[in-house]
């Protein structure tokens, strides 16, 4: 901005540009002056999403938007992706996102909102969670889904969900708390509050999620922690997680819930990056990220839309031979 306010140029990015210089006028107009992916996006169909606002069980509003294919046609039934978003005191904008545009570019719907929790409308929006969390966050969730249903154009049978640190915690706490989904991807997640209390690097708003330590109250973290659950645990869920993960530690989320789900025969995977800490999914190596993706969209075309992957399969146990006399 020069000094007198009369000449403005600002970084500009939707859900379909990417940090481009626009000149702003007094009164507000716009005029843009580089266009640095013309050719990237000459070779692809990008697609802004729809944004969308319901109402929750208590009457919050709730904003969200949905990622369609390039291609959608709303007389079709489609596969739906719940993407669920960590913090859980972030949120997800009006903003340009690979990982969403490559999902609807592979033929699923997206359906990514802001539970309460989320920031950016208030602090009593965003607070209201605590000393309840995981719990009335999933209700907004499941009533998100819910509304996207009565459109008319998703497979409810086709259902998956995913969700990273936080939405890793939510993705564990749905499918302890419903069967509707077919699939679920959970990633760099958090399954026993208690074990996680003891050996993550980050316990910063510990004191704001429990009121006591897992010692003393024990009840309250097994209540809110999805391990505690695993038995009702139907859906076929993947673990994504980092090797060298401290903010949300294996061994306190996804290695707990898949071990136990190994125990009880329920249809599992686990996939553990090396070297990769909690940042995997945006500053991790490349080829991991690649990987990561890969995988999510792998496991739910095995299970949505029955597209075989070799790699997924669960192979009988052999039987053992009777002992030499």
């Amino acid at each position: 901005m020069t000094e007198d306010a009369r000449a403005i140029v600002a970084l500009i990015s939707t859900p379909i540009m990417i940090g481009d210089l626009f000149a702003v006028s007094a009164n507000g107009d716009q005029t843009r002056l580089t266009d640095f992916n013309r050719k990237l996006w000459s070779k692809l169909v990008i697609t802004a999403p729809e944004e969308i606002d319901y109402a929750s069980f208590d009457g919050r509003h709730i904003q969200g938007w949905i990622q369609k294919p390039p291609d959608f046609d709303p007389q079709k039934k489609y596969p739906l992706i719940l993407n669920i978003h960590g913090g859980p005191h972030t949120a997800y904008g009006w903003v340009f996102d690979h990982e969403f545009q490559w999902m609807a570019a592979k033929g699923y719907v997206v359906l990514y909102v802001n539970p309460r929790g989320s920031t950016s409308y208030g602090q009593e929006f965003g607070n209201i969670i605590q000393y309840h969390y995981p719990g009335d966050d999933y209700r907004d969730l499941m009533i998100g889904v819910d509304d996207l249903l009565k459109r008319g154009y998703i497979d409810p049978k086709k259902l998956a969900v995913t969700g990273g640190s936080g939405g890793g915690v939510l993705t564990d706490w749905t499918i302890s708390h419903t069967n509707r989904f077919a699939a679920a991807v959970s990633q760099r997640d958090i399954s026993n509050w208690a074990s996680w209390w003891y050996t993550a690097d980050f316990t910063l708003f510990e004191p704001n999620w429990f009121k006591a330590p897992p010692f003393e109250d024990p009840q309250d973290y097994a209540s809110r922690s999805a391990i505690t659950f695993v038995k009702d645990i139907h859906t076929p869920v993947m673990f994504v997680l980092g090797e060298a993960d401290s903010r949300c530690p294996p061994d306190s989320g996804g290695e707990q819930l898949f071990r136990a789900l190994k125990f009880l025969k329920r249809p599992t995977e686990m996939v553990v990056f090396p070297r990769e800490t909690h940042e995997l999914s945006r500053s991790g190596e490349p080829w991991h990220r690649v990987e990561r993706l890969e995988h999510i969209v792998g496991w739910f075309d095995k299970w949505l839309l029955g597209v075989p992957h070799e790699e997924y399969a669960v192979h009988p146990e052999k039987q053992l031979a009777d002992p030499a006399p």
